[in-house]
């Protein structure tokens, strides 16, 4: 232990180039510590984390009131199975359920886990209550979607980089553009289709937030099909967009609800998904399960995090620093050519870069703040997603701002 604490950057980077799978292209910063908004390297330097961890971190790297959850449970008991009860878990299981207002919960670990669950779901309620023949059941999803990478998720996708060498994939997924109720109402004239998933905005594809409009007529025209509206919210719920939920700007209820990431504010993975009884009731004994999903650390930690939410008002304050974070960058839009378009919600927030999908200016612009001591990392080639910690403060966002429009100012190809 005491020789892996004495590495340097470069021999971290090092290790995980010979001895790990090479399934990410992460930025060149190695970090060993993490503190609210900031974060900071082996050799010291302080950054502000300007990804949160694709949001999971939310409340803030270590916040002590979820470390302190974490600690207290860890040593009186972390795992049992769901093959006994434990004291945690039914206190949790009310607690999500009326924070969210859903009947149930069913607890799993991570988003991908999350949306496999919802998909399972809704085709079980496709047979049972819908009536749909056995294994017709259809799922329509968006094209630019990110919704995990397992392989029925990804038979979802449209991003060759996820699908290529994959094959074969799972039948019955309808893919149709984002953003487009047309196409929506076209798919859904087919009988057999049971849900239609979606993300209220689209996060890994560059923050591409939807007309005003789209998910509350999304959601009615699903009403009106009886086909279940299933809300992915793994990545814009927990506060990040400025209310609690994405859809909550829509003034609807999802048939069911996805949540993962900031769910434990990034210190284990926890996801979750929510629906009411007559759906899922579908879930009888033996039909899913998980060895730690409902394991009583998560169940306390979750808790102490959603607390957190409510009690440091976290979605008013991404509301207001996302708006100010927008307005920011709109004028740095008029200052350079670089700045081609700013867009977003609360404190999920994206830049295009006024270059090429296959250019590698969005990511050198992301080592350049990482030299001035801010951590981005671009998407879909162009585009340079900002989403800090919501515990952040407007003196914070400022400094942040100049950090970032000096940054693309004196950027230099």
């Amino acid at each position: 232990m005491a020789v892996l604490e004495q590495l340097t950057s470069q021999q971290a980077i090092d290790l995980e180039n010979k001895y790990g799978a090479h399934n990410y292209h992460p930025l060149p910063v190695v970090l060993n510590k993490g503190e609210g908004v900031y974060v900071w390297d082996v050799e010291g330097k302080k950054y502000y984390d300007f990804l949160s961890a694709y949001s999971a971190v939310n409340q803030g790297h270590c916040h002590p009131k979820i470390i302190n959850a974490l600690k207290d449970q860890a040593e009186n008991l972390t795992l049992t199975s769901r093959a006994f009860y434990n004291d945690k878990l039914g206190v949790y299981e009310k607690y999500i359920t009326e924070y969210f207002g859903f009947d149930k919960v069913l607890p799993m670990n991570t988003g991908a886990e999350a949306v496999e669950t919802a998909i399972k779901i809704a085709r079980k309620w496709g047979y049972e209550k819908k009536g749909i023949p056995s294994d017709q059941a259809k799922i329509i999803v968006c094209q630019n979607n990110f919704h995990g990478r397992t392989v029925t998720i990804i038979s979802a996708s449209n991003d060759p980089v996820t699908t290529e060498n994959f094959g074969p994939f799972t039948p019955g997924i309808i893919s149709i553009r984002y953003n487009d109720l047309n196409a929506l109402k076209e798919a859904l004239q087919d009988k057999n289709v049971a849900a239609f998933l979606v993300e209220p905005i689209q996060g890994e594809a560059g923050v591409y937030v939807p007309d005003d409009n789209y998910i509350n007529e999304a959601y009615q025209l699903c009403k009106d099909k009886n086909v279940l509206f299933v809300a992915d919210e793994i990545q814009t719920g927990i506060a990040r967009t400025g209310k609690l939920l994405a859809v909550n700007y829509s003034n609807i209820k999802p048939d069911i609800l996805i949540l993962g990431k900031a769910i434990s504010g990034g210190v284990l993975p926890v996801s979750a998904v929510l629906a009411d009884n007559d759906i899922m009731e579908v879930i009888t004994p033996g039909t899913h399960g998980s060895t730690f999903g409902g394991n009583p650390l998560a169940c306390v930690v979750a808790i102490a995090a959603l607390e957190v939410v409510v009690e440091e008002n976290l979605a008013e304050n991404a509301d207001k620093l996302g708006r100010l974070f927008r307005k920011s960058m709109q004028e740095l839009g008029k200052k350079t050519d670089l700045v081609r378009l700013v867009r977003g919600k609360g404190l999920l927030n994206a830049i295009v870069i006024n270059d090429s999908e296959d250019s590698d200016t969005a990511w050198n612009i992301c080592v350049a703040l990482k030299e001035n001591g801010l951590l981005a990392k671009p998407t879909h080639g162009n585009i340079i997603r900002f989403a800090p910690p919501l515990v952040m403060t407007e003196e914070q966002m400022q400094e942040c701002i100049a950090i970032i429009s000096d940054t693309i100012i004196n950027y230099k190809k």
